[in-house]
């Protein structure tokens, strides 16, 4: 280090500038882009009637999307290093906010939701001969 730490800053995020960080930043963002989007895939289809968590997982994938692409333009263009390092801030921050701020209200609420179904559902079906349709009393037609 020859400059003062906040000087680095205003240096365009290279090779030769941050040698230590540089390969290592934009190897992982590419692999997280990758982990995110399998994991998108995966706990969808194991969550596809659970409306909630799969807006969780939509709001995941698009934010690490565009953080982590946005991580390797300003690696692959030279932006400068405050700006690649706000985008990982502010990406990450989104993250954390959405997992623990946004959606555990919401998913209270539908856990709530889902035990009154089910507590409905099972005192409708207790009775033994509740799944049994009764045959209506037969009517005799009268003349006239």
């Amino acid at each position: 280090m020859t400059l003062l730490p906040w000087e680095y800053l205003f240096l365009p995020f290279s090779r030769s500038n941050f040698p230590d960080i540089y390969d290592l930043t934009w190897m992982a963002s590419l692999a997280l882009i990758v982990v995110v989007i399998v994991l998108y895939n995966m706990r969808t289809r194991a969550l596809h009637r659970h409306r909630p968590y799969l807006d969780l997982w939509e709001w995941i994938l698009w934010t690490a999307l565009i953080t982590f692409f946005l991580v390797d333009v300003g690696a692959l263009f030279l932006f400068d290093f405050f700006l690649v390092l706000g985008t990982l801030i502010i990406g990450l921050a989104i993250l954390v906010w959405v997992r623990f701020r946004r959606f555990p209200p919401v998913f209270e609420i539908y856990e709530q939701k889902l035990a009154r179904e089910r507590f409905f559902s099972k005192t409708r079906f207790s009775h033994p001969e509740a799944t049994i349709r009764s045959k209506p009393a037969r009517r005799t037609r009268r003349r006239r």
